[in-house]
């Protein structure tokens, strides 16, 4: 069957997820911490005890959605457009989530389908929430039928300078890190699938992106304390290829940052994004 306007609501079945130091290491690594981040790239530095970065939350986070309940799609045809993660508490360096979600919206665009999800993660140890994540997936094709389109509010950096920015050049074997996080999707890593999506040569995983600019928030707003970071949300507007370099505009009202990443063509890669800390 199509995409079901009826599935809001519905949950999937809870999902249970474990890591430990290693997982941790691995993922900093990935999204560019090193050598001046030892508190999340090593585990035994005199005077520096491990601590997680905040976006680690995409990798443990998110379970439990029902995807499998909402029609039929191409699964190639999906589009990560918008995450989402809210930090009820830090994330310790080992430990095991149980996720239940939900589908919260699906809108009609016409060429596609819009579907919202949302999950929370319970840690198992000490069953109190952990952290929540948000997404929606662009589904092409299966649009048309005869659903909303959905709210169009969009959040727009202030007519100022930035009171932040951050420049970050990626690597151009990024992806090949990031992917030992869990995403072994070959549009990452194999140039001939690659190619198959229109592109020159493999992509970065937008939640790298993702992940990058978060942790130049991090460093920029709570001087690289986890615990003071909050939330974070932000939609992916264009891929960005291994080995360029980003910067990251931040504007900041309070205990919330309204950011922007660009690539190094002034192209916006990531828009919408909002981030709130102590």
């Amino acid at each position: 069957m199509p995409i079901d306007p009826q599935a809001v609501g519905l949950e999937g079945d809870p999902v249970r997820r474990s890591w430990n130091s290693k997982d941790c290491l691995l993922y900093a690594l990935g999204v560019g911490a090193g050598l001046d981040d030892l508190q999340f790239t090593t585990e035994n530095t005199k005077d520096t005890p491990q601590r997680v970065l905040p976006t680690f939350a995409v990798i443990i986070g998110g379970g439990g959605v029902p995807f499998n309940k909402i029609g039929s799609f191409n699964p190639a045809l999906l589009v990560h457009g918008e995450q989402g993660i809210e930090l009820l508490g830090e994330i310790p360096t080992e430990g095991e989530v149980e996720s239940q979600g939900r589908c919260t919206a699906v809108w009609d665009k016409g060429s596609g389908a819009v579907v919202e999800m949302e999950s929370t993660s319970v840690d198992v140890a000490t069953g109190e929430p952990l952290l929540k994540t948000r997404m929606s997936v662009f589904l092409r094709g299966e649009g048309g039928f005869g659903g909303e389109r959905g709210p169009s509010a969009k959040i727009a950096p202030p007519e100022r300078a930035p009171d932040h920015v951050a420049s970050f050049a990626t690597r151009a074997d990024q992806p090949l890190i990031y992917r030992l996080s869990g995403d072994r999707n070959p549009l990452h890593s194999d140039p001939s699938f690659a190619k198959l999506g229109g592109f020159d040569q493999p992509i970065m995983h937008g939640l790298c992106t993702y992940g990058i600019t978060g942790k130049a928030l991090l460093d920029a707003l709570c001087d690289g304390d986890p615990a003071r970071f909050k939330a974070m949300d932000a939609r992916f507007s264009k891929p960005v290829m291994p080995g360029e370099k980003l910067k990251i505009s931040m504007w900041v009202d309070g205990n919330e940052c309204i950011f922007q990443t660009r690539n190094q063509d002034d192209d916006v890669v990531i828009d919408q994004g909002k981030m709130r800390f102590e």
